[in-house]
C-alpha cells in the first residue's frame, strides 16, 4: 500500500512541477521561435529554394504565429479549464465517496442476497469487487475502463495535490480515500430505533465462514538442539512442539513455580514416544536454552522486518479479516469479535492456579460446533475434515463453540461489542439497573427488617445482601476444590476472611475484609457497619473453624432466587451495576464546576470514575513503564515552566516599552505577549492535570467499570451538558460499542 502511495505521490509532485514550470517553458519557446523566424527570413533572401521547401517553411511560420496568438488567450482559457477540471473532480470524488460509504466498511444495509458473501463460481467476480471496496486499507473502487481513464486519474491526483498538507500523514505518505471518508458522516444502522425480537429469538438469518484455526506446527531447524543430561537428543514432532511451549517461557516467572513445572512435565510425557519416556525422567536435566535463544532471535527478526515485509503481513491479515471477520445477520454485515481459535500452549491461569502449566491442546475441526441458519451457506471445514456438529439455534448469540480441555469450559466465538446483539444486551442491563432505582428503598427496608428474623438462613441472606449492596461485592459461586484458584465472593466467604473490631480508629463496629476475589485480586477493606449487622456476624462465626463458611446456610442460587421475587430480572450483579452508575452520577454532580476548563473537567470525570473503580475493587499493578513515563512528563512540565517564565519576562519588557513609546505597534506587541503567556499557562495546566491523573490512577483500572458497569448515557449526557467532546471520554472502539447511548442520551438524562 505504501508503495502505491509513494508512486502516486511522485506522479502528483511531477504533475505539479510540470504545471508550475509551464509558463516559463512557453516564454522560452516564444523567444526561440522569433529568433528562428528571423534567421529563416534572411536565408530565404540570400538563396532560392524549391516550392516544396518554401511551402514547408511558410507552414511552420504560420503555425508559430498561431501559437503566439493563442498565448494571449491562454490566461482565460486556463481559468476555464481549471473550473471545468474542478467540477469534474468534485463529481468524481463524490462518486468515490459514495462507493466508499456503500461498501463493506459501512456495514449497515446489505441489499444483496446473503449468498453473495461467499465464493461460488457464479459470483466470483462480484465477490472480488465487493471485497476490494470493503478493504479499508486498500480502497480501489473498480470502474469500467475507457480511453479517458488515465486522464481522469491524473486530474484526480492533481486535484488531491491542491492541499498537500492536509492529505499527508505522519510518515509523509499521501492519505487515501479512508482519511476523506472519516470527514463524511457514515451511515449507521440505528438498530435501537427498530422493534426488538420477542420470545428469546436473537436472529432470523445468520451466515458466516467459521473460525480461523491456528497454523500447523513447524519443526525446529536441525541446528537448534535439545539436550538431556548434557547430551543432544532428537525429539519426535509431538514432543518437540510441547517442549517449545516451555522453552518460550524460560525467562518467565511461571517456569520457576513448582506446580507449573510439575503439571507441564506430566502433560509433556503424554506426548512422548515410549523411548523418550524411558529416557526423559527428570525436568531438571532438560536443557531448553538453544530453543529459547532461537525464539528470541525470531522475535528480534520480526521487530527488524522491513516496511514492505510488515505491509505484506498486514495485507494478509486484512484479507483474512475481510473473509472470516464478518457475518451476515438479518441482512446486515456485522463484525465478529474473536474469529481466530487460540493456538495450543501452556495454561497459565491467574494467581496460584492449581492447573497452571497444563497443556492446552490444539483445537481441531472435529471439536467445533457451528451455529448458523438453515437457509444460509454453511461454513466449509478444512479439506479432509468435518465439524463436530452444525446447529441452527436462533435463541443463542454465538457462532462457533468448543470445549477446552483444562477446565472443561465451553468457549465461544461471538459478535463484536459494537454489534446489535451486544448493544441490546448492554442497553437491557442498564435499564434493569434503572428499574432497581425505583424499588431499592423498599428492598433495603426489607433486608434491614430480616436482620431480626428468627430464622438463621433469612438473617444470613439479609446480611449478605447488605454487603452486596453497600460494598458492591460479587455474589461468588460454588467451586470444586482443587479445580480453580482459591477465590471467593460474598456468599462463599469463610470465617478466616473477616475480622470484627467493636472499635477501631475511632469508629464503632468495624469489619475488616481480606480475601482474594475474581482473577485472584486481593480485596482488602475496613468498613464500619450497623450494630445489628455486627451482632449477626458475631453470631454467624460462633463455634466455627477459620476455614468454615461464614454464610453456611446460603449460596448464590438461593440468593438470586430471592432477588427474583423482589424484582423481575434482579440478580446480585444488578446491584453492582446500579451502585456503580449511581455513584458516577452523584460524583460528577459534586466534582464538576462550570468555571473549570476542559482538561480540569476531564480530571473531575476521571476522579468520579475512580470512585466507582475503588467501590468495585478494580485494581491493577502499576505499569512497568510508569516511573519512566512520569519522569518524561515531569521533564515536559519543567520545560513548560521555564517557557512560561521567559514569556512573562518578555511581557513585562513589552509593557515597559509600550509606556515609553505610546504607539499602536507597541500596544499590539503587549497584546500578543499576553496571549502567548495565557496559551503557555493553559498548556502547563494541561500537563500538570495529566501528571495528577496518572499518579492517582496508577493502581486503579478505570476501564473495567467504564465499559461494564457504568451506564454510558450518564457520561454522554455529562459531555453534552458541559460541551466536552465525547472523544475525550470514549475512544473510537468504545464509541462504536456505545453508539446507541451517544445517539439516545440528551444533556438532561438522569440514571
Amino acid at each position: 500500500m505504501s508503495g502505491d502511495h509513494s508512486h502516486s505521490e511522485d506522479q502528483i509532485d511531477g504533475g505539479s512541477r510540470f504545471n508550475d514550470s509551464h509558463k516559463h517553458k512557453d516564454k522560452y519557446k516564444e523567444k526561440e521561435h522569433k529568433h528562428k523566424d528571423h534567421k529563416k527570413d534572411k536565408e530565404r533572401e540570400k538563396s532560392k529554394h524549391g516550392n516544396s521547401d518554401h511551402k514547408d517553411s511558410s507552414d511552420k511560420k504560420h503555425r508559430d504565429k498561431e501559437k503566439e496568438k493563442m498565448k494571449h488567450k491562454d490566461g482565460s482559457a486556463d481559468k476555464y479549464k481549471d473550473k471545468h477540471k474542478d467540477k469534474k473532480d468534485k463529481s468524481l470524488d463524490g462518486k468515490v465517496k459514495k462507493e466508499k460509504e456503500n461498501g463493506f466498511a459501512s456495514p449497515l444495509h446489505v441489499k444483496s442476497e446473503p449468498e453473495d458473501f461467499y465464493h461460488s463460481p457464479k459470483h466470483e467476480k462480484s465477490l472480488k469487487r465487493e471485497r476490494d471496496d470493503d478493504n479499508d486499507s486498500e480502497f480501489k473502487p473498480k470502474k469500467i475502463k475507457t480511453e479517458n481513464d488515465k486522464k481522469v486519474k491524473k486530474r484526480k491526483q492533481e486535484n488531491e495535490d491542491i492541499k498537500p498538507k492536509k492529505t499527508k500523514n505522519k510518515k509523509g505518505e499521501v492519505a487515501d480515500g479512508k482519511k476523506k471518508a472519516k470527514k463524511e458522516p457514515e451511515e449507521k444502522w440505528k438498530w435501537w430505533e427498530e422493534e426488538r425480537y420477542t420470545d428469546g429469538v436473537k436472529w432470523k438469518f445468520l451466515e458466516h465462514k467459521g473460525p480461523v484455526f491456528a497454523p500447523p506446527y513447524e519443526p525446529l531447524p536441525s541446528n537448534v538442539k535439545f539436550f538431556y543430561d548434557g547430551k543432544h537428543m532428537k525429539l519426535s514432532p509431538e514432543a518437540e512442539e510441547v517442549a517449545t511451549f516451555f522453552a518460550k517461557m524460560l525467562d518467565h516467572e511461571y517456569t520457576t513455580k513448582d506446580i507449573f513445572r510439575k503439571n507441564f512435565f506430566k502433560d509433556w510425557r503424554k506426548e512422548m514416544t515410549s523411548e523418550e519416556k524411558a529416557k526423559i525422567t527428570d525436568l531438571k536435566k532438560c536443557d531448553f536454552s538453544e530453543m529459547n535463544e532461537y525464539f528470541k532471535a525470531q522475535s528480534e527478526a520480526r521487530k527488524a522486518m522491513t516496511k514492505e515485509e510488515k505491509l505484506k503481513i498486514k495485507e494478509e491479515n486484512e484479507r483474512i479479516l475481510q473473509e472470516y471477520g464478518f457475518c451476515i445477520m438479518d441482512n446486515h454485515r456485522e463484525r465478529i469479535a474473536n474469529f481466530r481459535i487460540e493456538p495450543p500452549g501452556l495454561f497459565r491461569g491467574r494467581g496460584d492456579h492449581p492447573k497452571m502449566g497444563m497443556l492446552k491442546r490444539r483445537i481441531r475441526p472435529q471439536d467445533i460446533i457451528i451455529n448458523c441458519s438453515k437457509d444460509s451457506k454453511h461454513p466449509a471445514p478444512p479439506p479432509g475434515t468435518k465439524w463436530k456438529e452444525v446447529r441452527h439455534d436462533n435463541k443463542v448469540t454465538w457462532l462457533v463453540s468448543w470445549t477446552e480441555n483444562i477446565q472443561g469450559s465451553i468457549k465461544y466465538i461471538m459478535l463484536n461489542p459494537s454489534s446489535r446483539i451486544k448493544g441490546e444486551k448492554d442497553w437491557q442491563k442498564y435499564e434493569t439497573a434503572r428499574r432497581l432505582k425505583k424499588c431499592v428503598d423498599r428492598i433495603r427496608a426489607q433486608y434491614r427488617e430480616d436482620w431480626k428474623s428468627k430464622e438463621m438462613r433469612i438473617r444470613q441472606r439479609a446480611v449478605a445482601l447488605y454487603f452486596i449492596d453497600k460494598l458492591a461485592l460479587r455474589a461468588g459461586n460454588e467451586k470444586e476444590e482443587g479445580e480453580t484458584a482459591d477465590t471467593v465472593g460474598c456468599c462463599s466467604l469463610r470465617v478466616e476472611h473477616i475480622k470484627l473490631y467493636p472499635e477501631n480508629d475511632g469508629q464503632e463496629y468495624v469489619v475488616e475484609f481480606d480475601f482474594l476475589g475474581k482473577d485472584s485480586i486481593r480485596y482488602y477493606n475496613k468498613v464500619p457497619v450497623e450494630k445489628r449487622v455486627f451482632k449477626n456476624l458475631q453470631l454467624f462465626m460462633e463455634n466455627k473453624e477459620p476455614d468454615d463458611d461464614l454464610f453456611d446456610r446460603l449460596n448464590t442460587s438461593v440468593l438470586n432466587k430471592h432477588l427474583q421475587e423482589l424484582m423481575d430480572g434482579l440478580t446480585a450483579k444488578v446491584f453492582r451495576t446500579y451502585n456503580a452508575s449511581i455513584t458516577l452520577q452523584q460524583q460528577l454532580k459534586e466534582l464538576t464546576s462550570a468555571e473549570e476548563n476542559i482538561p480540569a473537567k476531564i480530571l473531575s470525570y476521571n476522579r468520579a470514575n475512580r470512585a466507582v473503580a475503588i467501590l468495585c475493587n478494580h485494581q491493577r499493578a502499576p505499569p512497568k513503564t510508569f516511573e519512566k513515563s512520569m519522569q518524561n512528563l515531569q521533564t515536559k512540565i519543567d520545560a513548560k515552566r521555564d517557557q512560561l517564565s521567559d514569556a512573562k519576562r518578555e511581557l513585562k519588557s513589552a509593557k515597559a516599552d509600550a509606556k515609553v513609546r505610546r504607539d499602536e505597534k507597541s500596544k499590539k506587541a503587549v497584546e500578543a505577549k499576553k496571549k502567548a503567556v495565557q496559551r503557555i499557562e493553559e498548556q502547563l495546566m494541561k500537563l500538570e492535570v495529566q501528571a495528577t491523573d496518572r499518579e492517582e490512577n496508577k493502581q486503579i483500572a478505570l476501564g473495567t467499570s467504564k465499559l461494564n458497569y457504568l451506564d454510558p448515557r450518564i457520561s454522554v449526557a455529562w459531555c453534552k451538558k458541559w460541551g466536552i467532546p465525547v472523544e475525550k471520554i470514549y475512544n473510537k472502539t468504545q464509541r462504536e460499542k456505545f453508539a446507541w447511548a451517544i445517539d439516545m442520551a440528551d444533556d438532561d438524562f438522569e440514571f
